[in-house]
Parts: C-alpha cells; structure tokens; sequence
C-alpha cells in the first residue's frame, strides 16, 4: 500500500514537472508571438523601403536574439539599389544587405517547394548568404520571400547554438514571418515605385525639378553639418531651339534622351542629377572640392560634343553643352541654411549665362 502511496506520488511529481514545463513554453510562445505582432505592426508602418530593410535586419535579431541575420534580394534591373540610394542609404555600409541579379542560385536552394529549411549550417551552401558579417552561424533558418510564385529574396536566420534550428522541427511561425515580409517589401518597392513617378521626368528618366528642390535642401544641411564641400552644376543643351524648330521635336526628344544619359554616366553614385526644365539640367556633387567639380564637368562637356548621337534625318549640328559651376565651401557655410541654398543654384545659373555670352561649349566656375 505505502509503495503503490509512493508510486502515485512520483507520477504526481512527474506530471506537475511536465505540466509546469508545457507552461513556461506556452508563455514563452506567447512572449514570442508579441514580438512579432509587434515587428509586423513596425513593418507594416515603416516609412520606407529603407526603414522597412533596417527593422527585418536588426530588429529581428534583437527581438528573437538571433546572432546573424542577413537579407538577400533580387534586384535584376538595379531598381532596389537605386532606391536606397535615392534615400541616402549606401548599401556598401549594409554588409547584412546583399543583392543578387537574378535568382538561379535561391532556385537551386530552394526548389520549387519554395519551403524554409532548417538545420545545421554548411558552408559551401550557406556562406554566400550571410555575406560579410562577422559571425559564422552553427544553425541556420532560411526562409524564402516569394510573390505571386516568384522568389523575390532570402531572408537568412543563424544562430550560434547548433540546436536553435533543427531540420524536420516545426516551420509555421517563421512561414508566417516570410509571408509577412514579403508582402510588406513589395508594397515598400511599389510606394518606391510610386514616388520615384512623381519625381521622375517621363521624358529622359532623370529626376525631375521638384525632387531636386527636396534633395537640394537636404544636401545644403548635410554640407553644412558636416562642413564639407557641395559643387553645383546648371547645364543647358546649346542652341536646342534650333534642333526642335528645324528638326523636329522628335529629334530634339531624342537629343534630350541622349545628353541626359551622358551627364548620368559621368557622375558618380552619389551624385544628383535631374532635368531642371526645357533643355536645362542642374547636378549636386556632395563631398566634392572644386578642383574635381570643374574636371567632371569638363567630362561632361567634352563627353556631349563627342557623343555620335546617330538621329534620324540629316542636317543635325554638332550637339554642345554649356555648364555653369557654383560652390558651397567651408568658408561661406553659416547657420541659416535656407540663406545658402538659392545664392547656390544662383550663381551657377549666373555662370550659366556667363558660358552662353562667351560662346557657349565651355565650363564657367561662380566665386560666392
């Protein structure tokens, strides 16, 4: 009787231990679903494609505790990575970050399951997804980011602890957590998308008027803070009436397009370049003293009279440019930066009209 009183007694203990552990993992499953409605409210609310990137990469691995996490992205066209730059973020400073031209190499990962996979890190698989970050995970989560049955990206969770994932272990929270980024980075692509339209000119692609008087104001602060050097550039295609009257405003589209992807392909990533209106062109060189200002524009002007621009029709002249140079220097930055930015398109516009008077096909540089 006293044994059976015992037994009893064991199986009590026993199924209290086990009740009290199925407890602290409900509460500890119920602590990491708040974690993640509350993320997924962030990444729904995100402000942009950029803040978006940010939160999947260092918030998830502050919020799961997480030793490596890293986001793969294909960006088949540069779009992506023209977006983040648009916004100032360098993806150079985001080694978290890497892009991929298309996505052979998450097809051959994935198959077509299209299925997370969980287990221990190999790294003749695994090592190119985690890219340069400092940490070299012993298990590894890999969930596939997919849109209307197309791989977009790989969102990539390590851990330091082999048994943090384990193959043939339970995926449905972290199927949920690609779903949601997924969603939420295409929708940050399309608002992209959006905007990029209304600050876009149809015509050569560049960035138009409006988003330079946003990037101008910025750029203005950001020399200003950090005193550093701001070159301006006006740039105005030379006789342009003459090609539009005489030729045709077909031509004269066709003679925009072209100079608007020479002045783009001699400055440098960091750079902003928009059509300012008509045939006119205005350029922001950040971080840039004068001596490389004047060598770029230069570049540029030699670049458009030596373009073959290879128009339909006969009787095209010698298409040329005229630049005028402004700069914000050390020496005249103050505090009031609303005071230094129309004096700098000023006299760049002035050096502009300064180069037309003096027979156009030349570089003129503004003292302040």
């Amino acid at each position: 009787m006293a044994r059976m009183k015992d037994d009893i007694h064991d199986e009590n203990k026993k199924v209290r231990r086990q009740l009290k552990a199925f407890m602290a993992q409900a509460r500890k499953n119920e602590e990491k679903m708040r974690r993640f409605n509350e993320l997924e409210l962030q990444l729904i609310s995100a402000d942009s494609l950029a803040d978006l990137l940010r939160l999947v990469v260092y918030n998830y691995r502050t919020a799961f505790e997480l030793d490596v996490v890293s986001l793969i992205l294909v960006d088949s066209e540069y779009e992506v990575q023209r977006m983040l730059d648009d916004s100032g973020l360098d993806p150079g400073l985001f080694p978290e970050l890497n892009f991929v031209e298309n996505a052979m190499v998450l097809d051959s990962l994935y198959g077509i399951s299209l299925k997370p996979l969980l287990g221990l890190f190999q790294e003749n698989e695994h090592s190119s997804l985690f890219g340069d970050v400092p940490l070299i995970p012993a298990s590894v989560a890999l969930l596939p980011l997919v849109r209307q049955g197309r791989l977009i990206g790989s969102l990539n969770l390590g851990s330091l602890n082999q048994e943090r994932f384990i193959s043939g272990s339970g995926t449905e929270f972290i199927e949920r957590l690609a779903a949601v980024v997924s969603i939420c980075l295409e929708n940050a692509a399309n608002h992209e998308r959006l905007k990029r339209i209304g600050l876009t000119d149809p015509l050569t692609r560049l960035n138009n008027r409006r988003f330079f008087e946003q990037r101008l104001r910025e750029e203005v602060f950001s020399a200003s803070r950090y005193k550093q050097p701001l070159g301006c550039m006006f740039l105005d295609i030379d006789k342009f009436k003459f090609i539009n009257d005489s030729l045709g405003h077909q031509t004269g589209d066709a003679v925009l397009i072209a100079v608007a992807d020479v002045i783009a392909s001699c400055l440098r990533a960091g750079d902003v370049v928009a059509r300012y209106g008509g045939e006119e062109f205005v350029a922001l060189l950040p971080k840039t003293g004068l001596d490389s200002v004047l060598e770029i524009a230069e570049r540029i002007r030699t670049s458009v009279s030596g373009f073959d621009f290879k128009l339909p029709g006969s009787g095209i002249p010698q298409v040329s440019i005229s630049i005028g140079v402004s700069m914000l220097t050390t020496e005249i930055m103050n505090d009031d930066i609303e005071a230094q930015i129309s004096p700098l398109v000023a006299r760049a516009d002035q050096a502009l009209y300064q180069a037309k008077n003096n027979g156009r096909d030349q570089v003129v540089f503004s003292k302040p």
